[in-house]
């Protein structure tokens, strides 16, 4: 089960800018790129929409390994937003955080695992049970 370790506050207000490259760069021999450094990019301002509502999420286990979510990922997680039919999203079950997709079919509610060692976690009444926030980037190594 993939299952939340760490929660961060987005911290908007420091600015880091990268170089933006706007050529086309190939995965063979490296060029001098220097002549095509048009601008800086802040990560803040596309991977943060609602500053306010968003935390950077440290997970582990391998129960979303087939959405691309690995063990040791950090998650771009959103709390303005609503948690639509098939997002991911950070849940409180039964008093434990865990990363799963959200199915709604009529008046029904799941959370999906995308490892097929896991079974789906059918929401029934009396569950305790809340929708924490919904994850819109994860950031990992290669």
């Amino acid at each position: 089960m993939t299952k939340v370790v760490e929660i961060y506050r987005a911290d908007t207000a420091t600015k880091q800018p990268l170089p933006l490259y706007l050529s086309r760069i190939k995965a063979g021999f490296p060029s001098p790129a220097e002549d095509y450094l048009d601008k800086k990019l802040d990560l803040n301002e596309h991977l943060i929409k609602h500053p306010a509502s968003t935390f950077f999420v440290k997970v582990k286990g391998d129960s979303m390994i087939g959405a691309g979510i690995n063990s040791g990922d950090i998650l771009i997680v959103d709390r303005s937003l609503e948690p639509k039919d098939k997002r991911i999203v950070v849940a409180v079950v039964n008093g434990e955080f865990t990363v799963k997709r959200v199915s709604k079919k009529a008046d029904r509610v799941s959370l999906l695992a995308e490892n097929p060692k896991y079974p789906a976690i059918e929401i029934k009444d009396g569950m305790d049970f809340e929708v924490w926030g919904v994850v819109v980037h994860v950031i990992h190594s290669v």
